[in-house]
């Protein structure tokens, strides 16, 4: 292996010569304190930058084997370090050139603790990947500066960001025992009865619709209603306090801009761990919840959307229902389903983003329009049986219709941002103001039948490359010659949790789409490989960008496929 010295002597031999020379440095340097790969070299100074890896010795690292005792701490402490990393690399970078020069870069964070390949840690080492961009002028290698890039910077950077004396511990220590307590608490929630907890003192309210830091200035904490608090013991942070939803069907109500959508936004994303000081560290979802809408325009292969829609004009069948350009019924009604169909245990649902003629026919329309003249069943028919059958339990806002107080078993009311227990008020509504609306759902919910998909309708090849895939911020993914839109998937976080879900697609091509498997199937051996092997079994090489995503936002991509056929 070579040294530091050789990497810096190299590197002031290239300057001034042609760009791609800088293929000379890939490789291995032994610095004093860790390992420096070049593992992949740009090729232009426009291009991605090159591919960097760290390796530092436990041993100088000196992280306390508490801090990744627990796999909650140890993904915690990898989401500590890559945002420590990012912080001081945004400090080292700077303008050395053309394009990318000088830049150091590591995979970018949100709000979330996720597990990510920016950075992992065990009791050997500590090792991050990361980017640099090599720097020059035009096309001409600056190796000077290069070589205080590669040889001054990122040692400083190591020394800034991945040895434990160099950070705040005591602000690791709490992020640590923050998430541990929080993944703790999440699999308490089905022993008390709850698919949601939402903890007294949370801020949900965030800066803006692009901005997911919470609101700085007159911020309402949250504060349960005495009738619905339940506590929890946790293991660091000891006794805590807040609202629990009970499973079944529940309904946020109130008037505009008191915090209904806020609320349930909080809770989609209370599937995942969120770093000190969000404001929502104890807001714990039922892990199974995916956030339902309407999407028009959204392709759909296959699915029986039976329970909800039939009796197509021409007598289509809507037991294998497909179509390049759903309606906002139809695409809501398959969401449910292939949510079913992927294992999900919640529905989360926001009537401003619902197809109204899918979620309520009152009976005046009932009257003028006769059931055997209207296709949709809707929601408010089913949504009982959907919890009595399946044990899928149900949270929605619904600010315009009284109708679903019927079907309720809590009823929330938010008022500037804090709730109310009304059940009971909702309940006296009801029985006072009889609905006289025909119930149009049948006896039950009816069947949820895994589909197959076929292999030879996934191609992530374009031209001469087998694979070609790319992914455009949190909204889309360019797959081979197709763009997967991904906007109305409201549980994507983060651009990296697009490309582990583009490799995972086309890792299960190559493993497990064998015309036998069904869809869960599917989505079950994914998962559990990389549960077992990490993301890093999803590609060819070692990729720092990768983020883990649940097993309902890879069936979201792979149902949005406008080229996915499934056996009939």
């Amino acid at each position: 292996m070579l040294n530091h010295k050789d990497l810096y002597d190299n590197l002031l031999q290239l300057d001034g010569r042609g760009y791609k020379a800088y293929k000379d440095i890939k490789g291995s340097y032994q610095f004093r304190d860790f390992t420096l790969i070049i593992d992949h070299v740009q090729g232009d100074p426009f291009a991605s930058p090159s591919k960097v890896i760290v390796k530092v010795p436990q041993a100088i690292a000196q992280f306390p084997p508490s801090l990744y005792q627990s796999p909650s701490r140890e993904i915690a402490l990898r989401d500590y370090l890559t945002r420590q990393f990012a912080e001081v690399a945004q400090n080292l970078s700077s303008y050395r050139g053309t394009g990318k020069s000088g830049l150091i870069t590591i995979v970018s964070v949100k709000q979330e603790i996720l597990p990510r390949t920016s950075i992992f840690v065990n009791e050997g080492q500590i090792e991050a990947r990361f980017w640099v961009g090599l720097p020059a002028r035009g096309r001409t290698i600056l190796g000077r500066q290069a070589a205080k890039m590669l040889c001054e910077d990122v040692p400083e950077l190591v020394d800034r960001a991945l040895k434990y004396g160099a950070i705040d511990g005591k602000t690791l220590q709490n992020q640590v025992e923050i998430a541990e307590d929080a993944d703790w608490l999440r699999q308490k929630l089905a022993e008390k009865g709850l698919v949601a907890f939402v903890a007294n003192g949370s801020i949900l309210p965030r800066r803006s619709g692009v901005d997911p830091r919470p609101l700085a200035e007159e911020a309402i904490a949250f504060e349960s209603p005495k009738s619905l608090e339940v506590e929890f013991n946790c293991p660091n942070s000891g006794l805590i306090r807040g609202m629990g939803i009970p499973q079944g069907i529940t309904l946020i109500v109130g008037g505009g801009y008191h915090g209904k959508s806020t609320l349930l936004r909080a809770i989609e994303l209370g599937v995942y761990n969120h770093i000190q000081g969000d404001g929502r560290e104890f807001v714990m979802t039922d892990p199974g919840a995916v956030k339902i809408r309407a999407e028009d325009g959204r392709s759909i292969a296959g699915v029986d959307i039976s329970p909800f829609i039939n009796q197509l004009p021409q007598g289509r069948s809507t037991q294998d229902f497909s179509t390049t350009n759903a309606s906002g019924s139809t695409s809501q009604a398959a969401n449910i389903i292939e949510a079913l169909e992927a294992g999900a245990t919640m529905l989360l649902v926001d009537e401003d983003t619902a197809a109204t003629n899918f979620m309520i026919r009152d009976r005046r329309m009932q009257q003028l329009i006769a059931k055997d003249k209207e296709p949709i069943t809707p929601f408010i028919d089913k949504i009982r049986q959907l919890y009595t059958d399946y044990g899928v339990s149900t949270i929605l806002v619904m600010g315009g219709s009284g109708d679903y107080f019927d079907v309720a078993d809590t009823v929330i009311a938010m008022e500037n941002f804090q709730p109310f227990d009304v059940t009971n008020q909702a309940k006296m509504i009801a029985q006072q103001h009889l609905n006289d609306r025909l119930q149009e759902g049948g006896e039950t919910f009816g069947q949820i039948t895994p589909r197959i998909p076929l292999a030879e309708s996934i191609d992530p090849s374009r031209g001469n490359r087998l694979v070609k895939v790319k992914v455009r911020d949190v909204d889309e993914v360019a797959f081979g010659t197709e763009d997967i839109d991904l906007a109305a998937v409201e549980q994507i976080v983060e651009p990296g949790q697009l490309r582990a879900i583009a490799a995972a697609i086309v890792y299960a091509k190559t493993h497990y789409l064998d015309c036998n498997r069904t869809l869960p199937d599917i989505l079950d051996q994914i998962m559990a490989d990389i549960a077992e092997k990490g993301l890093d079994i999803l590609t060819e090489f070692p990729q720092g960008d990768l983020v883990l995503f649940r097993r309902f936002e890879l069936a979201a991509a792979l149902n949005r496929l406008r080229s996915l056929k499934v056996m009939v």
